[in-house]
């Protein structure tokens, strides 16, 4: 779940993602507490963070805190503060996050993870509008507003008594479910596009995705929802920046398992007229379109006439190069110099990637000198650990 730089609007046409747009303004203009569910991944934080920002509240402070990540000894501390004394090191007065949200927000993450002492002290937060720093007997009035997240399910948390009812019902005001990225796939175009876009280095083009390779990215099940479409994409552009990639001349070492099935199964059927036989005249490009072309319809745009044509014309001459594993040569020609380079790329990333970023040992997989394998590494602007 997204957010552009400029807009704050959330990216994605799905219905799920509308209804959550429609929300946020009235939620926004509360100051009553929101729970915001769904997995990992799917972008509670942003969600929150936007909450703030539309909210007149927007102009304080917007206090996030991760309940799973702060040990257990030290959370109390964490969200309302000590005294000098309270305890071995606490050598100052300290603010907690509470006091430091003062008239903004603060954000709960993953709330369900909360120890069940703590969960006492957070109810008795929540109806008093007041906390007790450690080691201090004077209580201290805030006013926050409280948003909180957990990608667990509080209700079965309830039962197994991991979770106290009453404090979810304090919690459980104004709720938000954000739905998983396999719920929404029609917005995988628009945040493919958002996300090559965001990813491209520095005065290169973002990477392009064959049909094969588009349509594999919306079908895969996205377990990771966003968070992980974010990371291939990063991973992508950072191995391939500005290339056209296609799926089946992925290492599956690249791919998460779900993808490398689809490549299987492109791989063993090979139709007379799949994008990946007939080249670059069926070549999807997610930049560099018409104008005026939503991102949505540019992602599954097929080819022109007459490139399907010239394709057709040549396929039987392409599918005799491929079953002798050699390049096929496309109809219009190309700059050897420059295949031949991406090629050298395209290898040299692979075996960054099979080495973890570890030159030497690039190096010896390539059969190279080190030196020269910088110096390449440096002109095709690759990344290494």
């Amino acid at each position: 779940m997204l957010i552009t730089k400029d807009t704050f609007k959330l990216v994605g046409n799905s219905d799920a993602l509308q209804a959550i747009r429609n929300l946020l303004p009235v939620v926004a203009a509360s100051s009553s507490t929101v729970l915001i569910t769904g997995e990992s991944g799917t972008g509670k934080e942003i969600v929150a963070r936007l909450l703030h920002d539309l909210s007149p509240r927007c102009d304080e402070n917007f206090v996030p805190v991760n309940c799973a990540a702060i040990p257990k000894d030290l959370i109390e501390s964490e969200l309302f503060g000590h005294s000098k004394g309270a305890f071995t090191g606490a050598v100052a007065d300290r603010k907690g996050r509470f006091e430091l949200a003062h008239n903004g927000c603060i954000f709960l993450d993953e709330i369900g993870d909360l120890p069940l002492e703590l969960q006492v002290k957070l109810l008795r937060v929540l109806q008093e509008r007041s906390i007790d720093p450690l080691g201090s007997n004077k209580a201290v009035a805030i006013d926050v507003r409280v948003i909180a997240a957990t990608h667990r399910n509080l209700e079965v948390e309830i039962e197994e008594g991991r979770f106290r009812e009453d404090l979810y019902y304090r919690l459980n005001v104004l709720p938000l479910h954000m739905p998983a990225l396999r719920e929404r796939t029609i917005d995988v175009p628009l945040l493919l596009d958002f996300f090559v876009k965001k990813f491209a280095a520095k005065d290169q083009q973002p990477v392009q995705f064959c049909p094969d390779f588009a349509h594999a990215l919306q079908a895969y099940h996205w377990p990771g929802n966003v968070r992980e479409l974010s990371n291939l994409i990063d991973r992508f552009s950072t191995l391939f920046s500005g290339q056209r990639l296609e799926l089946r001349r992925f290492s599956d070492s690249l791919l998460p398992k779900g993808l490398a099935k689809f490549k299987a199964e492109v791989n063993a059927s090979e139709p007379l007229h799949s994008p990946s036989i007939l080249g670059d005249a069926t070549q999807l490009q997610l930049t560099g379109g018409q104008d005026n072309v939503p991102a949505s319809d540019a992602i599954f745009n097929t080819f022109s006439s007459d490139a399907a044509d010239a394709a057709v014309l040549n396929a039987t001459e392409q599918i005799s190069f491929l079953s002798e594993a050699l390049p096929v040569l496309p109809p219009e020609g190309l700059s050897l110099k420059h295949r031949l380079a991406e090629i050298e790329r395209d290898l040299i990333a692979q075996a960054l990637s099979r080495a973890k970023g570890n030159v030497s040992q690039t190096a010896r997989i390539l059969n190279v000198q080190r030196t020269t394998l910088i110096e390449k590494i440096q002109k095709f602007g690759l990344r290494t650990a």
